[in-house]
């Protein structure tokens, strides 16, 4: 489930390994793919060889710059405390690493019942089966794909870089505006 707003210090984070670095990163061209793992987005700029290095120093900026750059999206709460009145669980899935998707969501306010972090398209896929999930919330192509791949309902939210077109062609069969439109969404699959 998408529940925060990271764009800003994702981007802030990679600017900074920029300016560290001298590596030529494209804020656009990172903005465009926001959702993959942090280690395939550095390929992008560094070579293979580098990539550790520049792995490293974006967590640190990261970890540095999460706490005035990141906020909860509107509705988030809400959200999960629709999942959870409904008697499920409220599980993020995230290509973060774990310890900065925790802090993230630490800074949030936003607790959900677990965490699986470093995991992005069909390896998301695999923890939806595992899990069972019925339904996946996310922001990018990428996990809408994934919860078609799992069979569970794919339900995007345009709160990312990512349009309503970009959501439904990659299997979205619901695109809110705003996770504050979930609750009712939710509570209309248990009818």
């Amino acid at each position: 489930m998408t529940l925060i707003d990271s764009r800003r210090v994702i981007l802030a984070s990679f600017a900074a390994v920029a300016a560290a670095t001298g590596a030529p990163i494209d804020p656009e061209a990172v903005d465009s793919r926001l959702g993959i793992k942090l280690e395939d987005e550095l390929a992008f700029w560094f070579p293979a060889e580098q990539v550790p290095a520049a792995t490293s120093l974006y967590r640190e900026h990261y970890l540095r710059l999460a706490g005035p750059l990141t906020t909860a999206l509107p509705g988030a709460r809400e959200a999960l405390a629709a999942v959870r009145a409904a008697g499920a669980s409220a599980v993020v899935i995230t290509a973060k690493h774990e310890v900065s998707a925790r802090l993230s969501l630490d800074i949030a306010g936003l607790a959900p019942d677990a965490l699986v972090g470093s995991v992005h398209g069909p390896e998301k896929a695999a923890v939806l089966v595992t899990l069972g999930a019925a339904v996946y919330v996310g922001d990018t192509p990428a996990d809408m794909a994934a919860a078609a791949q799992a069979g569970a309902r794919a339900v995007g939210v345009t709160t990312g870089s990512f349009t309503e077109r970009d959501l439904r062609e990659a299997g979205a069969q619901t695109v809110l505006a705003s996770l504050a439109e979930f609750p009712p969404l939710y509570a209309s699959f248990s009818r």
